[in-house]
């Protein structure tokens, strides 16, 4: 399964029609300890660039943006129950939501892995 890159530094895996949404490493390193997550309503529809979910550190609290169109299927409670999940398994088990896809068409200006780490400066 192929892991796609935005700018807003979310990831996103697909798997029968269904988009697994994250936020990178590099996002989790940037935000510090995470202290709390805001998830969307199962069933709440969700736009491309804009905000689905919130993320709180200690530093600042951040948008998480839907890289796609769709409708929310499916969020992780574990991240909510234990928000520093998201700093020590951003891009494995601390997904945030998973969203039924809208327009799969939208997948495809997203970067791979190479292209995101040129985009962050890896």
């Amino acid at each position: 399964m192929s892991v796609k890159f935005t700018e807003e530094h979310e990831w996103i895996t697909v798997a029968g029609g269904v988009a697994t949404v994250g936020i990178t490493t590099h996002a989790a390193e940037q935000l510090g300890d995470v202290v709390f997550v805001d998830l969307p309503a199962i069933g709440k529809t969700v736009q491309k660039g804009k905000e689905a979910a919130v993320v709180e550190s200690v530093k600042a609290a951040s948008e998480v943006y839907a890289p796609i169109d769709g409708e929310i299927v499916e969020v992780n409670t574990s991240i909510a129950d234990e928000p520093s999940l998201v700093n020590s398994d951003p891009e494995g088990g601390a997904w945030f939501m998973k969203i039924r896809i809208a327009n799969p068409a939208q997948l495809d200006g997203m970067m791979d892995r190479a292209a995101y780490d040129k985009f962050v400066g890896k």
